[in-house]
């Protein structure tokens, strides 16, 4: 089964025969690929709007980004514009997910980044709008 997903995985990525065969080098890509195939039809990661005010890419409060475990928006469940100052700030919390996954630990038990908030300050500090999102890990549905 090992075998089967890291074949599939190089062929989706495009891997030549080398490539392939250096990913083994060291255990821990292939371990982590390996886990996440189980985690991925299982997981997904929300960030939900908590909180905003005067965002000018309108994200309101409930909104929702879902993602798959390896952090690809499923752009059929995010809103039709997604601000990159916003978005951008998925980054660290994505990846310590994606770590706890890949090491065969509870998704959401991680200690910071649970909440993320845009680098905009809000009018009152010389900025204009501010959002904040939780992030967490949900169970699969069909999507």
């Amino acid at each position: 089964m090992t075998n089967e997903i890291i074949t599939r995985y190089g062929k989706r990525v495009g891997y030549s025969d080398s490539e392939l065969e250096k990913l083994h080098e060291e255990g821990h890509r292939i371990r982590h690929l390996r886990r996440v195939a189980k985690a991925a039809p299982l997981y997904s990661i929300e960030a939900e709007v908590v909180s905003s005010r005067h965002c000018n890419s309108g994200h309101e409060k409930g909104e929702k980004f879902v993602m798959d475990v390896d952090g690809n928006f499923i752009t059929k469940l995010c809103p039709k514009r997604m601000c990159v100052y916003l978005i951008s700030q998925l980054t660290v919390p994505v990846a310590l997910i994606n770590e706890r996954l890949s090491e065969g630990h509870e998704p959401n038990d991680f200690h910071f980044m649970r909440y993320v908030r845009c680098p905009d300050t809000g009018v009152e500090c010389m900025g204009y709008g501010e959002v904040m999102l939780k992030v967490q890990v949900v169970p699969r549905k069909n999507q």
